[in-house]
């Protein structure tokens, strides 16, 4: 594969003027009070970004993952120790000291555990908007299994969005991600929650690169829309060290931005598409703040 492109040059955090002091700040709190994020785990690129303007992604239940995919730098193995049960409130007493608008939580897999670990996640956004009353959570969950009660109970818990990644196409799913993952497994969690709320927004994320053709990029777009997911997000993939999977072709800005006027036109309400773009990407999360803003201002103003 030939070296990376200009367009995914990505200055270092630390180097970036007040945006780096930003940067340092947060991590020292983070690391202060033993809280793992997914920007610094799997070496997001727009963490400087992010940090500076107001977003995060945190990862609970620890840094050890039950699933070994082909793509992420989380280390996997046996997560062995139950999930600390003071989490939730480091977490939500953290965001509360952080100014943040918008947070984004996620977790390792935790196959573990009975429920997946649903009951922890579902506390920790409870006491985080209890905490943190103007503060915009957005989920991204595992899939539990499958477990619908486990599910429900994270919708129970009234996040803002919902997200679950299908990562890939159908016909890459296999050789992408953990036997235990699947194509369909996870399209089935994002129809659940749906079912279970109809008015959650709710997203998911493709990476492209890894050897997909625009047909089946197509295909999967069909999937989620057929599971009536709202949002979506296009990034490149970019491998982590020499164990995971290569990068089969470092995918063009131009075809990013084809393949967000064709999301557009299968009915996202909003598409975040570029080589540096994240699963979790702020300037989606400012889109999607809004696209909040204006719903809760639609339901206050409802005569009761």
């Amino acid at each position: 594969m030939e070296s990376k492109p200009q367009w995914l040059t990505v200055v270092p955090p630390t180097s970036v003027g007040d945006d780096g002091e930003s940067y340092r700040r947060l991590k020292g709190m983070f690391t202060n009070l033993g809280l793992h994020t997914v920007c610094e785990e799997a070496h997001c690129p727009n963490v400087t970004e992010c940090w500076a303007g107001g977003t995060a992604t945190l990862m609970l239940m620890g840094d050890v993952c039950s699933r070994a995919c082909r793509f992420c730098m989380v280390t996997p193995g046996r997560p062995g120790n139950p999930p600390d049960p003071s989490e939730p409130e480091n977490v939500a007493l953290t965001l509360s000291q952080m100014g943040l608008s918008y947070v984004v939580l996620t977790s390792v897999d935790r196959d573990d555990l009975p429920d997946g670990g649903a009951s922890h996640f579902a506390r920790t956004i409870e006491v985080t908007k209890e905490m943190n009353p103007g503060l915009r959570v957005e989920v991204l969950i595992p899939d539990f299994q499958n477990d619908v009660e486990s599910i429900r109970r994270v919708v129970n818990a009234r996040p803002d969005v919902i997200a679950h990644n299908i990562e890939t196409t159908i016909f890459l799913s296999e050789r992408v991600r953990d036997p235990r993952a699947g194509y369909w497994q996870s399209l089935s969690v994002l129809r659940t929650v749906k079912k279970l709320d109809r008015g959650m927004f709710t997203k998911s994320s493709i990476m492209l690169g890894l050897g997909e053709r625009e047909e089946e990029v197509r295909l999967a777009m069909m999937h989620l829309r057929d599971a009536d997911v709202d949002f979506l997000t296009i990034g490149q993939y970019l491998r982590p060290s020499a164990r995971h999977l290569p990068v089969r072709e470092y995918v063009p800005p131009a075809t990013f931005e084809h393949y967000k006027r064709v999301g557009e036109e299968f009915g996202f309400k909003y598409v975040a598409s570029g080589p540096l773009v994240r699963s979790s990407y702020r300037a989606g999360e400012m889109f999607v703040g809004a696209l909040l803003d204006a719903k809760d201002t639609t339901i206050n103003e409802q005569p009761a």
